[in-house]
């Protein structure tokens, strides 16, 4: 009897760990938006509209420090969120591969501020620095593969409203490119950070819907 009681309140609080995970994509989110604004205002002279969001994170950046610990706990939520859809959404095959990807997106993610950061407007190019955009790339890609196999784990709805995500966030992706060379070469970058910031928010929205999605699926499996 107590072995039955024991296997029945395990199987309960499966479901209830397995919603909390998925709610760690909407967290994720909002603490990254959050953190960014915060930043953006504590950074003296920093500019929202006009610089991105990589100079929070670059060399001797006053708001590095904090936003690197940020961006652990950010990632940490993130991979949370991969490994909850690679354990629990069907089909198996696309779950698998959107868990592995936003998987991959995490490890991006953190390394490129980590060991690729940015160097600061008019400051001498360092090697690292220099892979920043490059690495920044391929994490975008992650983001974009998150998006597109993440769009199958749900209705038709969803898979719409992500492609949509995907062309959107592409246009603003490649307008920001067209301005890195004048931040690499230390000038004004007019509206950079409002179009890069478009890009960063509607991929942050992005995860939210997913993870509320999935969340409100769990609950209904459990009636």
């Amino acid at each position: 009897m107590e072995n039955i009681l024991l296997q029945t309140s395990s199987n309960s609080s499966r479901p209830n760990i397995q919603k909390l995970l998925f709610l760690s994509g909407f967290l994720s989110a909002i603490i990254y938006v959050v953190a960014d604004i915060v930043a953006s205002l504590s950074y003296p002279g920093y500019s929202i509209t006009g610089q991105n969001y990589s100079e929070l994170l670059a060399t001797g950046a006053p708001t590095r420090q904090c936003l690197l610990l940020i961006s652990w706990v950010y990632n940490f939520l993130v991979a949370c969120f991969g490994v909850a859809i690679w354990r629990t959404c069907q089909p198996a095959c696309k779950a698998h591969t959107a868990g592995a990807v936003i998987l991959g997106y995490a490890i991006m993610s953190m390394i490129t501020p980590l060991y690729f950061q940015m160097d600061m407007r008019g400051a001498e190019p360092t090697p690292n620095g220099s892979l920043h955009p490059l690495m920044t790339g391929i994490m975008s890609f992650f983001i974009i593969l998150s998006i597109g196999s993440g769009a199958f784990l749900s209705g038709k709805g969803f898979r719409i409203y992500s492609f949509v995500t995907i062309a959107v966030v592409t246009i603003f992706g490649l307008l920001t490119v067209n301005q890195v060379s004048d931040l690499e070469a230390g000038l004004d970058t007019p509206w950079m950070g409002l179009k890069e910031r478009v890009n960063i928010y509607l991929t942050m929205i992005w995860f939210a819907m997913l993870s509320l999605t999935l969340f409100q699926q769990e609950k209904e499996d459990e009636y």
